[in-house]
């Protein structure tokens, strides 16, 4: 029986995942492999996996570069139908010729009819509004999904809105270009999260208007489903839909025990179910099988008023806890109309912030930021445990969850050390992140750990195979100043107090009262 060194079993191992990636990014299969011995020398398993995921990053970027060249051949279909069938004479023609077409992409795509029609529009956008997109996707730095949600959020923006929209993702030589990690690397879902919010801050209609006209769609939806059971979904205003989540999340945190099997998503349903039915929260813990006192804070106040808006939102009470909003002071005193910031959410009309205000939101903090790039203002602390304010801060810094493509938003995340206490780590901003309970424990048990942060940036993650994953970023801005103001320098329009920026939480206050100038 033949010997079998252990260079040739790690030869064996190798040459397959290195081999592969060769081919797939036109390098030599010796040279892959080569070098994947220097990076680890001992461990052929650990070698083969990052061989594999190489692949994998390398497939991806072939499916993007494939529908690149889908959306330029629909393209070139659709100019050759037009110069070769003759115009129709009407409507109802012109209509018959568009669905012959969509029927003859469908049918070659082995595709539904509203799928085809669909991408033949996706396609025509690309190819005529959204250049910067369509080469992304031709070199691989962005997805088919990261393409169709830029088509989507453009959709009704003229020519100059939508290339301005574009370039602010995809050009890093745009004015006040895209924060954090490229727009290629958050998962699609994300991506549409951070240009929704782009777009809603620089729609060429404000958005008390829009908001005016869509608050009066507000409705409940009921629609049966299998098994017994059935959805129940509200299209509401954004302040009053988050203080619903943020609510039913904190009752949910607070019947947590050791005696409860419930999962957190299956007791926000059942709070939910049993304030809608008893009106309100004193048979959470007795009656929905929980253990445990309630810890938020009811949903309170007289009704909003005053304007359209007031009255299209009518009696229903603003919400009192758990929600955080950033409003700029010139805004808040109506020197402006630049929209405030709902965590979690995005954009929302100022005379919503003003209303949450006048209820009396208890939640409302009140945030000083830059006035030359719209960042929140550095918050410190040098004992161990994590302030309130200090939380808060985190909320505002990261927005959710700092994992990549992570949802979980940050009223329902936890506090953690990068650098841990026991290690020499501090209690700053510097040295904080939210992960949510998942991540955390990924953190933990599953060999992945967290990099750096910044007092406006939270950290990226590092993978067991040592691979950096950056996380996304919020998009802050600079404040709009009234017009009066056009002519003194950022300098002089910033009234900084400074003795409360060395240590601002000392005596328990809250930053300044101003929340932006």
């Amino acid at each position: 029986m033949e010997s079998t060194t252990a260079d040739e079993v790690l030869e064996r191992i190798m040459a397959p995942a290195a081999a592969a990636v060769a081919a797939s990014i036109g390098g030599a299969a010796g040279d892959n492999e080569a070098q994947a011995k220097v990076l680890f020398p001992s461990d052929p398993m650990r070698l083969r996996k990052d061989l594999c995921l190489d692949r994998l990053a390398e497939i991806a970027r072939r499916e993007a570069r494939t529908a690149a060249e889908k959306v330029r051949v629909l393209a070139d279909l659709v100019e050759v139908c037009a110069a070769s069938d003759p115009p129709g004479q009407s409507p109802q023609e012109a209509t018959a010729q568009e669905m012959a077409l969509v029927a003859e992409v469908a049918c070659a795509l082995t595709i539904g009819e509203r799928t085809a029609g669909a991408l033949l529009a996706e396609s025509q956008a690309l190819t005529t509004v959204l250049p910067l997109t369509l080469s992304a996707l031709t070199d691989g730095s962005v997805s088919w999904q990261h393409a169709r949600v830029m088509v989507d959020e453009t959709a009704n923006l003229d020519a100059s809105a939508a290339q301005a929209l574009e370039a602010h993702f995809l050009d890093p030589k745009a004015e006040n270009p895209n924060r954090g990690c490229p727009a290629g690397e958050l998962v699609a879902s994300r991506f549409r999260h951070k240009a929704r919010i782009w777009r809603e801050r620089h729609h060429p209609v404000s958005i008390e208007e829009r908001h005016t006209r869509s608050v009066a769609d507000r409705r409940l939806e009921y629609r049966p489903d299998r098994d017994g059971m059935a959805w129940l979904s509200a299209y509401l205003p954004a302040d009053q839909a988050a203080g619903i989540w943020n609510r039913t999340t904190a009752d949910a945190r607070a019947l947590q025990g050791p005696d409860e099997d419930r999962t957190m998503t299956q007791m926000r349903a059942d709070i939910a179910a049993t304030l809608l039915l008893c009106g309100d929260s004193d048979t959470l813990a007795a009656g929905s099988g929980g253990t445990g006192e309630m810890a938020s804070e009811t949903g309170g106040g007289g009704s909003t008023g005053g304007g359209k808006e007031g009255s299209a939102a009518g009696r229903v009470p603003s919400p009192r806890a758990l929600v955080l909003v950033t409003v700029p002071l010139m805004s808040l005193l109506g020197a402006t109309d630049e929209p405030a910031m709902l965590d979690g959410f995005g954009p929302i009309p100022v005379t919503m912030a003003r209303r949450l205000i006048a209820d009396g939101a208890t939640s409302f903090h009140r945030v000083l930021i830059d006035p030359r790039d719209g960042a929140p203002l550095e918050i410190g602390r040098t004992s161990y445990p994590v302030t309130k304010a200090q939380r808060q801060w985190l909320r505002m810094r990261d927005g959710k969850c700092p994992f990549p493509g992570c949802h979980n938003q940050s009223l329902d995340n936890e506090a953690d050390h990068l650098l841990a206490w026991a290690h020499g780590g501090t209690t700053g901003i510097t040295n904080l992140a939210q992960p949510c309970p998942k991540h955390h424990k990924l953190r933990h048990t599953g060999g992945w750990n967290p990099g750096t942060a910044t007092q406006h940036a939270p950290p990226g993650w590092i993978s067991p195979t040592g691979r950096r994953y950056a996380s996304e970023h919020p998009d802050w801005e600079p404040p709009q100043l009234p017009e009066y103001w056009s002519g003194i320098p950022p300098e002089v329009a910033t009234f900084v107090d400074k003795d409360l920026l060395e240590d601002p939480i000392a005596d328990g206050r809250l930053p300044v009262d101003h929340s932006s100038v």
